[in-house]
């Protein structure tokens, strides 16, 4: 097994914490909007599934932006990538708290995830250049603690927030916070792949091959690798079934009655489940295989919903975010460790693709939420989530627990 480079190893913590930083702003970014929606319907007059739009559209311009976003990291470098979206993303922040209408606001939201989208795949793929396939987990679990920390800051400051100074101010801060993630990006070089294989470009066409036609060459890589195919199709269905159900939690316990504060707080018990156990799963990394992690954490998704399910208070959301967590620091780790693996000369657009799939999936689960969540009847929505819930776990160990065996050394497909 390779090792990185020297000066990589040596320079590793002070890039992994840049990298965090940008999985953090992407991430308080994108939880935010979970607490503003019942304020924000209020706020322009309109049903709670009208206001679930800004939502879902964040999410699919999100998911369909990857593919682009991870060909473009390949073409001309991860952090260069990274700069140029947020330049996008402060432009949708401005027109977000500016918004005089909320078609207006979905627009600028459509906007801004865009541009978010790709911050999380671009510091995935710089994990996977930077570090070794035996150790990468671990980095990996770094930068969900840093998405962790950043949904429980966004659910729970967002709705704090919302109800002391407006919607708009949480906006306005998010939008400053990419700007200053865009000067911070300055200190982060490029990274140096860390064992034998594609280098920026590859896929794509020979060294220096600018054909448009050779920029789908990597899409068609991963598309044709039936193990890829398998990985984006569980990111599917876990986006629809924790991402999109997610994004309920708070108006569930808004629309019982309760503040946007007290909302976002117990819905923010996601971000701390998911900061708590992915310190778990750091160390279970190397002694517990993929398999029982991902029925693990299938476990944590199935438990989720039943408290909810039977009675929506901010104790039973509480206890629906910490699981959620759970799942996401167990289940989502490891499929994201998979995408990282299952195609590595095209290991950019493997990842892009897993977070289309993921987001897509989100943005489904988020629309076909909303008539529930609209008529208030979030225990058959929970109850709904459950039921997917089930399979889902037990098809992702399974699946994974079958990879390698199925898989011969050199085999790409």
């Amino acid at each position: 097994m390779s090792t990185p480079p020297t000066d990589a190893v040596a320079d590793g913590p002070r890039r992994l914490r840049l990298l965090q930083l940008a999985a953090l702003t992407s991430t308080c970014d994108r939880f935010a909007i979970a607490p503003l929606l019942v304020p924000i319907a209020v706020s322009f007059g309109v049903p709670l599934a009208a206001a679930a739009g800004a939502a879902g559209g964040y999410f699919l311009a999100y998911g369909l932006m990857q593919v682009v976003w991870g060909v473009l990291s390949d073409r001309i470098g991860r952090v260069r990538v990274m700069r140029i979206a947020l330049v996008g993303a402060v432009l949708g922040g401005i027109a977000s708290v500016l918004a005089p209408t909320l078609a207006v606001l979905v627009v600028a939201r459509v906007l801004t995830g865009a541009c978010t989208a790709a911050l999380i795949p671009a510091t995935l793929v710089y994990v996977g250049d930077s570090w070794p396939a035996a150790v990468r987990q671990r980095p990996l679990s770094d930068l969900l603690a840093a998405t962790a920390v950043g949904t429980a800051l966004a659910t729970a400051g967002a709705g704090l927030l919302a109800d002391l100074a407006g919607w708009r101010a949480v906006f306005a801060t998010t939008a400053t916070a990419a700007a200053v993630l865009l000067v911070a990006l300055r200190a982060l070089p490029e990274p140096v792949p860390a064992e034998p294989g594609p280098a920026a470009g590859a896929g794509t066409g020979e060294p220096g091959d600018r054909r448009w036609w050779t920029i789908l060459r990597p899409v068609g890589t991963v598309l044709g690798n039936r193990w890829a195919l398998v990985v984006l199709a569980l990111a599917f269905v876990e986006g629809a079934v924790v991402l999109g159900v997610l994004t309920y939690l708070a108006p569930a316990l808004q629309a019982g009655g309760s503040t946007a504060a007290l909302a976002g707080i117990a819905a923010g018990g996601y971000g701390v489940g998911a900061l708590l156990f992915s310190r778990v799963v750091r160390r279970l990394v190397g002694r517990v295989p993929a398999p029982a992690l991902a029925g693990t954490g299938g476990g944590f998704l199935a438990a989720a919903w039943i408290g909810p399910m039977l009675l929506v208070h901010p104790v039973t959301v509480a206890v629906a975010g910490l699981m959620l967590g759970g799942c996401w620091a167990f289940l989502h780790s490891t499929l994201q460790t998979w995408a990282t693996d299952v195609v590595p000369q095209a290991r950019a657009t493997a990842v892009a693709l897993f977070a289309t799939a993921l987001f897509l999936g989100s943005s489904a689960g988020t629309a076909l939420g909303a008539p529930l969540a609209d008529a208030g009847r979030f225990p058959a929505l929970f109850l709904a989530a459950l039921v997917v819930s089930v399979p889902l776990g037990i098809v992702a160990a399974l699946a994974r627990g079958r990879y390698p065996r199925r898989r011969p050394p050199g085999a790409q497909t």
